[in-house]
C-alpha cells in the first residue's frame, strides 16, 4: 500500500526536527539578491540572511517555487511508490500553487493532491502537520486531504511589525495599506485572512503590541481546544521565547512551537516580526 507523503513550501518553516519526524518534504522559495539566487532554507538561513541584511546597499526579492521544482520532487516521491499531498502558503500570497498544479498536469495520473492552506508561515505548519501525522497513523490520500481542507478553517496567525515598509514594498499589505503614511511611527498588527495580509488594529509601543497579540489569540481561541500554539519571529528570538512562554501561561495549548520566519518571508514581513499562529480542534 502506498504511503501518504505531505509536502508543504519552505514558507511554513516547519522545525526540522518535526518534519524528520513526521517526513514532510519541504520545496524551497527562492530569494534573490543581486546576481545571486538562493533556496530558502537550504542556501540560505535566516542568521546569515539578517546579517546580510543588516548592511546590504541592494534589498533581496523573492520568487515562487517553480514548476521544475516541483515536478522534481513529486517524480521523486512517486518513484518510491509514495502518494502525494502538498499544502502551499494561499494562492493570494504567491504563485506557488500555480506552479505546483503546472507540474501535477505534466503527470496527470499521478496521485497528486494539491491544497491551499489559505495562509503561512506556522499555521500552514500546522496543518501540514497534522496530515503528516494522519499520514503515518495509514490515512488516505483523500482523508488526509479532508483534514487539511478542514484544519485550515481553524488556523490563525497574528503578527506585529517593526514597519510597513517591507510589506509593501514586496505588494503584500492587502487591507494593511490603510495604515501608511503617518500611521507608520505606529506598530501594526496585522492578520493573515482569508488568504490576504489584513490589518488589525495599531498601537504605540512594542510592549503593547506584544500584549495585544496574545489578547487576540486568547479570543480567537476562546472554548476551542485542543490548542496547538507557535511563535514565528524575524531576528527576534529571545522576544519570541518570553512570548512562547507567555501565551502558554495565558492560553495554554497541548503543543507549544518556537518557529523562525524563512528568508523569504523576512523580506517581506521585516526584521523584528513577531507573530503567533495556532491551530485549535475541529
Amino acid at each position: 500500500m502506498s504511503k501518504v507523503t505531505i509536502v508543504t513550501d519552505s514558507t511554513a518553516y516547519i522545525p526540522k526536527d518535526l518534519c524528520t519526524k513526521y517526513d514532510i518534504q519541504v520545496v524551497p522559495q527562492v530569494l534573490i539578491w543581486g546576481n545571486e539566487t538562493y533556496a530558502d532554507g537550504v542556501d540560505i538561513y535566516p542568521d546569515e540572511y539578517y546579517r546580510r541584511l543588516s548592511s546590504a546597499k541592494i534589498m533581496p526579492s523573492t520568487s515562487q517555487v517553480s514548476p521544475q521544482t516541483f515536478e522534481t520532487m513529486f517524480q521523486k516521491l512517486l518513484n518510491e511508490d509514495h502518494e502525494i499531498l502538498a499544502i502551499l502558503v494561499s494562492e493570494k500570497l504567491s504563485g506557488t500553487i500555480a506552479s505546483a498544479i503546472q507540474a501535477k498536469q505534466n503527470m496527470p495520473a499521478a496521485p497528486i493532491e494539491i491544497v491551499d492552506s489559505y495562509t503561512v508561515a506556522m499555521a500552514m505548519g500546522f496543518i501540514a502537520l497534522e496530515c503528516a501525522k494522519a499520514a503515518n497513523q495509514s490515512a488516505s490520500l483523500n482523508e488526509c486531504k479532508e483534514l487539511a481542507e478542514q484544519a485550515r478553517l481553524h488556523t490563525g496567525v497574528v503578527f506585529a511589525v517593526e514597519t510597513l515598509e517591507f510589506l509593501h514594498r514586496g505588494g503584500r499589505i492587502g487591507g494593511a495599506a490603510r495604515l501608511l503614511g503617518t500611521a507608520l511611527n505606529l506598530k501594526p498588527i496585522l492578520e493573515v485572512r482569508n488568504g490576504r495580509v489584513e490589518a488589525v488594529e495599531r498601537v504605540r509601543t512594542r510592549k503593547k503590541s506584544v500584549a495585544r497579540l496574545i489578547e487576540i489569540i486568547e479570543e480567537q481561541t476562546a472554548g476551542k481546544q485542543p490548542v496547538h500554539l507557535a511563535t514565528l519571529h524575524a531576528n527576534a528570538h529571545t522576544e519570541a521565547l518570553e512570548l512562547l512562554e507567555q501565551a502558554k501561561n495565558r492560553i495554554g495549548g497541548v503543543e507549544h512551537i518556537l518557529s523562525e520566519v524563512s528568508p523569504v518571508v523576512g523580506t517581506h514581513a521585516g526584521p523584528g516580526t513577531l507573530g503567533l499562529a495556532y491551530l485549535t480542534g475541529m
